[in-house]
């Protein structure tokens, strides 16, 4: 209850123009003490009543909103939402019911709402002028956190940097290089550039280069370089194994190990155990559906190691030697079979060659 508020309340017959102070007071003056002592109490009580609206529908609706609060968050857990995307969504709304609470709250108490409201917006727009490149890295990051181009522990590779993702952020990414360097990079151009994934896909290609001299049998080298790779347990034989069993495996491993006992499911109500049951099942259909279209094309593709021909260059000729294994074997399984090349491949009589030149002397 504002000091014009209670003066239009004593006087109810005055027009909805702009009222003039002076006047009003002078109008009070007039008036007899009885009356005007019954009117400010009438009116401080009046606005008593209102603060104590206030309070109550503040304290309500802070208990409203931390419900809210808690039961989204318990949703988000339940469906393994990405943390730093529930995090962000989570303030969101937060945010968002907290800012629509206290303008009930100021409109119970009589001001106008409005106001705030016009100057909420043109600071808005203000301050998004002022920070349009800082609000470019927020959308940015907005995208990242629901399209999933990465997530944290993917290995990737971006506007001339590599690394490993170890947190994603609202306005920025923070990668870490092998010799452990944090670098942090804008979400703006992370969303809209390109993106190498490494850990993306469940298994990787490895490449070999080898020279061997010329006149050396290019079939004792090809056998040679296969015996060594297929002696390799980390190497695809044939097909791509199921990745969803070998993730199974691996959780169930890793759980026996840390000990984790099964929880039990929580109780739902009717209502709860049918729309559960049916988000249960659509998942578990689309991973499934999605699992099985994979499988059947990794099946058409011989994912067998081979040796070829690449490039007859100028001192050596170039084999080229190809197998497949999973990402998380990938530089070992490369860095092994590098050395044993160099070690075993001249027992089979090839040899490496070296840059060579000949100049032949006319008498």
């Amino acid at each position: 209850m504002t000091f014009l508020s209670l003066l239009q309340s004593i006087t109810p017959s005055m027009p909805d123009s702009v009222p003039d102070v002076k006047a009003e007071i002078g109008m009070l003056k007039s008036l007899p003490v009885d009356e005007l002592i019954n009117a400010v109490v009438s009116g401080l009580v009046k606005l008593a009543i209102n603060l104590a609206i206030a309070i109550l529908v503040f304290y309500v609706g802070r208990f409203i909103i931390n419900k809210l609060h808690r039961m989204l968050m318990g949703i988000f857990v339940r469906r393994s939402v990405d943390r730093s995307l529930g995090t962000f969504l989570l303030s969101l709304v937060r945010m968002l019911l907290y800012f629509i609470l206290m303008v009930t709250v100021i409109g119970i108490l009589g001001i106008e709402t409005s106001s705030f409201i016009a100057i909420f917006a043109s600071a808005g727009v203000a301050i998004g002028m002022a920070l349009s490149g800082t609000l470019q890295n927020f959308a940015g990051g907005v995208l990242i956190l629901l399209l999933k181009p990465y997530r944290v522990g993917d290995y990737i590779e971006t506007q001339g940097y590599a690394g490993t993702v170890s947190e994603i952020q609202i306005f920025h990414t923070i990668i870490n290089t092998y010799d452990n360097k944090s670098l942090i990079i804008p979400n703006g151009g992370l969303s809209t550039g390109s993106i190498t994934n490494w850990n993306r896909e469940d298994y990787r290609r490895v490449d070999w280069t080898v020279g061997i001299s010329y006149g050396d049998s290019v079939d004792a080298a090809r056998e040679a370089l296969l015996n060594i790779i297929r002696s390799d347990k980390r190497v695809v034989v044939k097909y791509v194994e199921d990745a969803r069993k070998q993730r199974a495996e691996k959780c169930a491993a890793a759980s026996a190990q840390a000990g984790d006992a099964p929880q039990p499911e929580r109780k739902r109500g009717f209502l709860g155990r049918i729309f559960h049951g049916k988000a249960r099942k659509a998942v578990e259909w689309k991973d499934a559906a999605a699992d099985d279209s994979i499988l059947r094309h990794i099946a058409k593709v011989d994912r067998s190691p081979s040796v070829v021909v690449n490039e007859l260059a100028g001192s050596s000729v170039n084999l080229k030697a190809r197998a497949w294994v999973h990402r998380d074997d990938y530089w070992e399984v490369f860095y092994d079979i590098n050395e044993r090349i160099y070690k075993e491949l001249p027992a089979a009589g090839v040899s490496f060659p070296f840059p060579q030149m000949d100049v032949h002397i006319n008498p």
